[in-house]
């Protein structure tokens, strides 16, 4: 028996993320970079914050970055700066985190969902024509747990309606599509910057992508309150600028991103090997065309409840991403959807479940998630 697997049979603590684990090989670099900013006192619109826009732009092969102040406020950014709001509709899906049609409703637009595939939990572009309405402005994707939607039919579709396409790539920062980085591909990309993500901040923050240098100019003006000049507005924009401090933090942790998504792909290698011969658990299915960066490493499994109480209970960290469909949700009842309206959405929502996938695990630690995971339906 090897040394991990032996270790599988030990009782031991996994999270489902270890931010200290990631920080103690960083914290001789990130302070004086903090420390940096503060004796400038350039606390806001500081030279970290290009830089970063600079580097993200390189990293993600697009012609501008505007730094902004979480991944929702990329998203409401860019409906603002799209000129998207009521009376419109933007097509997404009902399977992702609240901000994305959260961020179409604050607009005053309308979330038109559409089912997900149910291999890669994103949106189904087969389902897409039958949603258009002459009142459609856009088509946002959600590029879920760190593998991107199936991009080409989208924008095929949106040219042929001359619509705009907002990626939301909160959860895919250096993920790619047939050889295209998150946020290239449509008109615009939204990031985010969350502690948990894989390039997480010290707090909030997010980013803008665009291939579109206009729109990228047009998107800084929009975080800053629309003004150009200083105190004369054109338009009404808001105030979602990013903290110099979280670019200073994001610009020690870049370098390393290539990195630590390449170990959790082999994190997931691993769980998959282990998991192949448990019929009861789906594994995540990635797409041929895509390279994911494991955001998160979820299974379908039909008891997700016990599962996850088995799981608690030895220790190991489980998330469920998420429990409720968007058009399920009280807040969005006014749009007469019901349950059974978005099977696959529901069905995801019911039986997913996330397993710790981060970076610093350790092969004992996967060995016992996985031998865990197995005792359980055993």
């Amino acid at each position: 028996m090897s040394q991990a697997a032996a270790g599988a049979s030990k009782k031991m603590e996994v999270p489902l993320l270890d931010l200290k684990a990631q920080y103690r090989t960083l914290k001789s670099a990130v302070m004086p970079a903090l420390e940096a900013v503060l004796d400038s006192q350039m606390l806001i619109n500081g030279p970290a914050v290009k830089q970063l826009e600079d580097a993200v732009a390189k990293y993600s092969q697009t012609a501008a970055a505007v730094g902004v102040s979480s991944g929702t406020d990329a998203l409401l950014c860019a409906l603002m700066a799209l000129d998207i709001g009521p009376g419109d509709e933007v097509i997404t899906t009902p399977y992702t985190f609240f901000a994305t049609a959260g961020s179409i409703w604050r607009t005053g637009a309308r979330p038109v969902f559409v089912d997900i595939d149910p291999e890669t939990f994103n949106i189904d572009p087969a389902k897409i024509p039958a949603a258009l309405t002459g009142k459609t402005k856009a088509i946002m994707p959600v590029h879920l747990f760190g593998q991107l939607a199936d991009m080409d039919p989208i924008m095929e579709i949106a040219r042929s309606r001359n619509l705009a396409v907002i990626e939301d790539a909160a959860q895919s920062i250096g993920a790619q599509y047939k050889g295209r980085p998150a946020g290239s591909i449509g008109t615009v990309g939204a990031m985010s910057f969350f502690p948990s993500k894989n390039l997480g901040g010290a707090g909030d923050g997010g980013m803008l992508v665009t291939n579109d240098k206009a729109l990228g100019e047009r998107l800084a003006l929009f975080r800053n309150h629309g003004a150009k000049p200083k105190y004369f507005h054109k338009w009404v924009g808001g105030n979602f600028r990013l903290d110099t401090l979280q670019a200073a933090y994001l610009l020690v942790k870049l370098p390393h991103l290539e990195q630590w998504s390449a170990q959790r792909r082999a994190n997931a290698a691993l769980y998959n090997e282990l998991l192949a011969d448990c019929p009861q658990v789906r594994r995540p299915i990635i797409a041929p065309y895509n390279t994911t960066i494991y955001n998160q490493y979820v299974i379908l499994t039909a008891r997700r409840e016990e599962l996850k109480n088995h799981l608690t209970a030895h220790g190991i960290g489980n998330e469920i991403y998420y429990p409720l469909s968007l058009h399920e949700q009280e807040c969005f009842k006014e749009l007469g959807h019901k349950k059974g309206d978005f099977p696959h959405s529901e069905k995801a929502a019911a039986e997913s479940l996330a397993l710790p996938i981060y970076p610093e695990l350790t092969p004992e630690q996967i060995h016992y998630v996985a031998q865990t995971i197995k005792n359980f339906f055993a």
